[in-house]
């Protein structure tokens, strides 16, 4: 393992006096080397009061089913955005448009952030996300940081990743790690290569009206899929993703699905799928049009790979795509042009499942092995084109060349990472200031917290020629993988503005009512610095009063118009809460089918007279 702690210490006694001190570090105190050395790191990572970070960091939240955000260089986190799971703290998954939203399940294993783009750079409006756990898609709102659309992908178990998206957000693609029969029905492992399937599925986005849609699928062999990428510039109408058990296991997967030394990159070139989509030449399987290579060839390529790859990526200029194996101790670099010279002669080693084989020397520009670096995962890139990969097994990331395969650095993290992000690294412009190694263990980090202990991310500077860890954080769960995006790119709004043609909302404390029709009730109400009013013309206005069986609607709009009021609202031993952010109307329906008294407040803290901020809900019971 190796020795952090000294570096740690060190590390948190020069950020602890910098923060405490509010020091000028244009005139740093006289003290021995190391002091400075750990002075000077605090001082990248400091961000004094009144002033923001440079960048976001979008990270995966793993199986919590949630985004954390966090600014960088001070690694502080910002906020998390319920996605795929409910939370109590927002009354995420239990107003009505975000339980729409979750489609009946309270869990998700959200993977892979990925922020729209244009002409190949993050434009800061959208950021796209899959659920492992439950097959599914979403996309966050960047100018509320919240949920906006959630859709179920058929066909498939697990979409690992998208590949992230082209390079005008054209699509995004979804491959499915878990191969099964289509439509999900029960059959026999034992007819696995005959009846299983690895769908990947080409993603659109309707920016009008905030609506993700499945263009088309394709139904390719029953392996696995990971780690994925777009092409970009020269190869913009193509993309590259990782597969693993090409073996096609059904069992003892860490065994058989390791026996071949190749595994496969999946070529395919998305402005052809779509022709072929256009034209007809799909299958229609439950509802979606499939495209079977076997059956309809061209557009999808096999490059072979080192074994159980986990990650390919494509370099800044569009010209290469960088993948490795797992088990294998080196790097491969291929060329996008060798690829297309292939094809167009049709080099072909052969074909699995309908699709052509490209020989590996006719695609592969250099393999790059670094002394004693083992398990190369993923790559990330700075601005002068350098290349960082993180190394598993030996708990590194090594920095190299990818036009001569030299190593140029190396830096040791803590301990095992899987992915890393560099600013602005998926992009074709990275900044090449930062890259955070997003790790999937921690040991001895941090305080004791029993068995169990969180994972890590530290941040790397990059501005030197000697990479340097001068920050660590604790991540919980595991983040899986993240994005780094210039602040000033994301322009988020302050409060919701007026919607006249919301029918729910309220927006004056004398148009608040309780509308009866029939056995349903309709509460359009406000909530206010410090109160809740919900019929302005009754005696008791805070007080919601209905028969036990009612159907009821609470409509709540927060007339604050004034940024971070936020109101909650919750109604005690009735397992319900939501929030109200400025401006924003909600809405809450339920059955009201315990008959008593039940005090309703307000969750979030607003003002002094939060505590105030009350009234009750009554359920008279039946007769």
């Amino acid at each position: 393992m190796k020795k952090w702690v000294p570096l740690a210490s060190g590390l948190l006694a020069g950020f602890v006096a910098a923060t405490i001190s509010f020091a000028d570090f244009s005139s740093p105190a006289k003290t021995d080397s190391a002091s400075a050395s750990n002075k000077t790191d605090a001082e990248k990572v400091y961000v004094p009061l009144g002033q923001k970070d440079d960048y976001y960091l979008m990270s995966s939240g793993g199986h919590s089913g949630q985004l954390f955000v966090y600014g960088v260089p001070s690694m502080r986190k910002i906020r998390t955005i319920p996605v795929f799971s409910q939370d109590s703290a927002t009354g995420y998954g239990f107003d009505e448009h975000s339980k729409k939203l979750m489609g009946g399940y309270t869990w998700g294993d959200l993977h892979h952030p990925a922020l729209s783009e244009t002409n190949g750079d993050y434009d800061g409006k959208w950021l796209f996300a899959t659920d492992v756990g439950n097959s599914r898609a979403a996309v966050v709102d960047l100018k509320t940081f919240t949920t906006k659309d959630i859709i179920k992908v058929p066909n498939t178990a697990g979409p690992h990743c998208a590949a992230f998206v082209t390079e005008n957000t054209e699509y995004m693609f979804l491959p499915t790690r878990f191969a099964v029969p289509l439509g999900q029905k029960y059959e026999s492992l034992d007819n696995y290569s005959q009846k299983y399937r690895g769908v990947m599925s080409a993603v659109t986005f309707d920016e009008k009206n905030v609506k993700l849609n499945i263009a088309y699928q394709v139904a390719l062999p029953p392996w696995s899929y990971d780690l994925s990428d777009a092409g970009k510039k020269s190869s913009k109408d193509w993309a590259v993703m990782t597969t693993y058990n090409t073996e096609e296991a059904t069992t003892t997967m860490e065994v058989k699905a390791s026996q071949a030394d190749r595994d496969y990159i999946v070529l395919f070139n998305w402005k052809e799928l779509e022709k072929m989509v256009k034209e007809g030449k799909y299958e229609n399987v439950g509802g979606q049009k499939m495209i079977f290579p076997e059956k309809q060839t061209g557009g999808i390529y096999l490059v072979p790979v080192a074994k159980s790859p986990h990650g390919v990526d494509v370099t800044p200029d569009g010209k290469y795509f960088i993948a490795s194996g797992k088990l294998a101790p080196a790097m491969t670099v291929f060329s996008f042009e060798k690829a297309f010279k292939a094809i167009e002669n049709k080099e072909f080693a052969g074909n699995r499942n309908g699709i052509p084989v490209l020989k590996y020397e006719s695609v592969m520009e250099r393999e790059v092995n670094p002394e004693n670096a083992l398990g190369p995962l993923h790559t990330q890139f700075d601005d002068k084109g350098m290349a960082y990969t993180t190394m598993f097994i030996s708990s590194e990331i090594v920095k190299w060349d990818p036009k001569t395969g030299k190593t140029l650095d190396r830096v040791p993290v803590q301990y095992s990472p899987g992915h890393a992000v560099s600013a602005e690294g998926d992009t074709v412009s990275p900044d090449g200031k930062w890259i955070i190694a997003l790790n999937k263990l921690a040991k001895d980090t941090y305080l004791s917290v029993g068995p169990s202990h969180p994972e890590s991310m530290q941040l790397i500077d990059l501005s030197s020629e000697k990479m340097k860890i001068v920050q660590s954080v604790p991540a919980d769960p595991e983040p899986h993988y993240a994005q780094m995006i210039k602040a000033d790119k994301i322009k988020a709004i302050e409060v919701y503005p007026k919607d006249k043609n919301n029918k729910d909302a309220t927006y004056s404390q004398n148009d608040t009512k309780i509308v009866r029709k029939g056995k349903e009730v309709h509460v359009y109400g406000i909530a206010m610095r410090s109160r809740f009013v919900f019929d302005a013309k009754s005696k008791r206005p805070d007080v919601i009063e209905v028969n036990q069986g009612d159907h009821v609607f609470i409509h709540l709009t927060n007339i604050d118009f004034d940024e971070d009021i936020t109101h909650g609202f919750a109604i005690n031993d009735y397992d319900l809460n939501m929030e109200v952010q400025p401006g924003q109307t909600n809405t809450m329906e339920f059955t009201a089918d315990k008959a008593g008294t039940f005090p309703l407040y307000c969750t979030n803290f607003c003002s002094a007279l939060h505590q105030e901020m009350n009234g009750y809900f009554l359920v008279k019971p039946k007769k």
